[in-house]
């Protein structure tokens, strides 16, 4: 049995996830690891906040679209108003193999990390159906990254990650700021970790598997989401905000 200081919780940011979501609560459920499962249905249009409580998932429901930013706040705090230890926060779309978050919550249930990056790019990482500008976008990103942060990132754009509720008390990360509720908000988290000299941080090998349609395939908007995953960098690099 986990203990209370082990208390996990999966977090899924949604939005028009139906036909997935289901899956996804289904194949973390499979995993038989003892953890809750929270959904945060971002006002989606379609069915994802029903098959998502049929799948025995708990759901949090957004009266408005906030982005995935949103979602992913909305679930940290459930999290903490819950008292849960560590949170892992997973793609709603099924890009993520729920059969690998032993690689991401192990070590810090372990007592050696605070925080966990899953990685496709490290040795033991895997994409399947990666287009070739993806791969070109992400890679580059990363090292844009790792040049601003002086830390070392291989994959600084995956949404797979995992962390101890406890760094939330950190007064230098504040995700109550409205610019974080779209794709902002996951790299804020990460440069805030990785330049506070106070969390313990590594990457771990995760598969990040992209869906075969182009229309399935991401929800990002060329150029005005990749400005939206690197302004937090110039903003916090610049001290224009916390």
């Amino acid at each position: 049995m986990t203990s209370s200081a082990n208390k996990t919780l999966v977090i899924l940011p949604a939005y028009n996830e139906q036909g997935k979501i289901g899956r996804v609560v289904e194949k973390i459920k499979n995993t038989g690891l003892e953890l809750s499962i929270v959904v945060v249905d971002d006002c989606s249009t379609d069915d994802t906040r029903a098959e998502a409580l049929s799948a025995g998932a708990q759901v949090i429901t957004h009266e408005q679209n906030t982005g995935v930013g949103g979602g992913i706040r909305s679930g940290i705090k459930y999290g903490l108003d819950n008292q849960y230890s560590i949170g892992v926060v997973i793609s709603g779309d099924d890009q993520h193999e729920p059969s690998e978050l032993p690689v991401t919550i192990d070590p810090i249930r372990n007592g050696d990390y605070d925080f966990i990056q899953g990685s496709r790019y490290m040795p033991g990482g895997k994409v399947i159906n990666e287009q070739r500008f993806r791969k070109f976008t992400t890679i580059w990103y990363s090292r844009f990254f790792s040049a601003l942060t002086g830390k070392k990132i291989t994959d600084a754009t995956n949404g797979f990650r995992a962390f101890r509720f406890s760094i939330f008390a950190d007064e230098d990360i504040n995700l109550d700021q409205d610019w974080l509720n779209g794709y902002e908000l996951e790299p804020y988290l990460l440069y805030k970790v990785v330049t506070s000299g106070r969390h313990r941080f590594k990457e771990a090998p995760i598969t990040v598997r992209y869906h075969a349609t182009s229309k399935e395939y991401t929800k990002m908007r060329p150029v005005r989401d990749w400005w939206r995953l690197a302004r937090p960098m110039f903003i916090l690099k610049l001290g224009l905000k916390k």
